[in-house]
């Protein structure tokens, strides 16, 4: 897990005290603030402000109690939170110290240097609740996404976030096993997200709960899904892939995934690299099949993340005819494949209809590692089509030389592209009588495709408006 600058806990406060010390409209808030959380809170202020005073007259929840006078030390004792609002650091300091001596949580406001928790943005659907904190770096910052996530998520989300409160007793005491529990809740949140302008009802609750049951197995045996991570961007990721990846026990890994997709992985699933990398070490296909067969019988939620799409070079088929023989439930969730994100990226339609009249994928490797000896080099030659070519390190050069031999003309543009889509993306254009040399002198990490054909005629004219951190050679 990557470092945090703050760690984010939600505070239970119902029914504890919390002592608020300032005056002015920025203490006023965070009174009301600490009164919805629950929290009886009192407040000392010489002269309480006007806005004080209405929050103490009609506290959002817990009571507020005004002190008119300045705080003492032992005001503190037996507080769950300090909050204190002061312009001079004497003072802010002062309360810092007192609160730490008494053992309680401290925030001054606007003072990150006396804080020992600070409050951040807060999106409220209670009992849905997001805070937001950029470590006090950057509030403007936590403000912005604050608002772009109270457009995204309805209001309506509240009663169905309470209603899952409410029914969370019920679904554990049900009988049901712990991955249809799971099922329970995903089944949940979809009918949220599809209604949230209405209250759920019992009806609801019912309905999902008889759902759950007819689709439970008798061993409630695990399951194998094959998800597509598409060629490294993790914002390509599908909305599909991403629950996968949240509801997954087991993540089994390509050397080729972008480590940043696991980001978007349930935090609790165990992560295993089972590496498939060309020409290196690589776990063998069949220990990888039952691996996954292993782990779906008993009883996981097994996630085989694949580099771009499963079903394109991805060995899928294998997996799949493995988990019908074990008699494993298998799904396949299509990801962005390689090709497509570097043609995204190059800005080049690899059907332009002036220039292309097909589309072909083909492998730069067979099982040994060398070039398939059932190439149709013939087609491969065909000045319309476009050709792009999947794990063509090694081979390039002779795949290049036989395309030629067939037929293809040596000027044919030709496009290596390493790493599509990601940050470190980097392409090398040329032409097909020439992309190999060119590579010998510009070796390339990570996933490399090679594009031909000619649309990619304008590739050289347009190295300028190339992706950042991409290269003509």
């Amino acid at each position: 897990m990557a470092p945090l600058a703050r760690l984010p806990v939600f505070l239970a406060l119902d029914g504890r005290r919390a002592v608020v010390a300032g005056n002015g409209a920025g203490v006023a808030w965070k009174a009301e603030l600490i009164s919805a959380a629950g929290a009886a809170v009192d407040v000392y202020a010489e002269n309480p402000c006007e806005e004080l005073h209405a929050v103490a007259a009609d506290p959002p929840r817990g009571a507020v109690a005004l002190h008119d006078r300045a705080w003492q030390p032992a005001d503190l004792t037996g507080a769950a939170i300090a909050v204190g609002g002061f312009d001079e650091d004497t003072s802010a300091r002062h309360f810092a110290e007192a609160a730490r001596t008494a053992g309680v949580p401290v925030n001054v406001i606007d003072k990150p240097a006396y804080c020992d928790f600070s409050f951040g943005a807060i999106v409220n659907r209670s009992p849905l609740v997001i805070g937001i904190s950029t470590g006090g770096a950057a509030p403007v910052f936590g403000q912005a996404i604050r608002a772009k996530l109270e457009a995204m998520i309805p209001r309506g989300f509240a009663p169905w976030a309470e209603a899952a409160r409410r029914w969370r007793a019920a679904v554990q005491a049900s009988g049901l096993a712990f991955a249809a529990r799971r099922r329970f809740w995903q089944a949940f949140t979809a009918l949220a997200v599809a209604h949230p302008d209405r209250a759920p009802a019992q009806s609801d609750f019912d309905a999902l709960l008889d759902k759950v049951r007819s689709l439970a197995t008798p061993a409630d045996a695990g399951t194998v899904t094959l998800v597509g991570a598409g060629p490294g961007n993790p914002e390509l990721l599908t909305l599909r892939a991403v629950r996968a990846l949240q509801s997954a026990d087991v993540i089994l890994i390509d050397d080729l995934v972008a480590p940043e997709i696991l980001d978007f992985a349930r935090r609790e699933a165990k992560k295993m690299l089972v590496g498939k990398t060309g020409y290196g070490p690589s776990c063998r296909q069949d220990g990888i099949n039952g691996l996954m067969i292993r782990l779906a019988k008993a009883g996981k939620r097994v996630v085989r993340l694949k580099g771009g799409d499963p079903m394109i070079f991805g060995r899928a088929g294998e997996e799949i005819a493995a988990c019908r023989v074990a008699g494993i439930a298998v799904e396949v969730v299509p990801g962005i494949t390689a090709a497509q994100g570097a043609a995204a990226r190059l800005a080049v339609s690899l059907t332009q209809r002036r220039d292309a009249r097909r589309l072909q994928y083909v492998t730069g490797h067979g099982e040994n590692g060398r070039l398939p000896e059932d190439t149709d080099w013939k087609s491969l030659a065909d000045p319309a089509a476009t050709t792009v070519v999947y794990m063509p390190k090694r081979t390039i050069a002779e795949f290049a030389a036989r395309a030629i031999a067939s037929g293809l003309p040596p000027h044919t543009p030709a496009v290596a592209v390493a790493n599509a889509t990601r940050t470190d993306e980097t392409v090398v254009s040329g032409t097909v009588a020439n992309i190999a040399d060119k590579l010998d002198q510009t070796p390339l990490a990570g996933p490399v495709l090679v594009l031909i054909g000619r649309v990619f005629e304008d590739i050289g004219a347009r190295a300028g408006a190339l992706p950042r951190r991409a290269r003509q050679a």
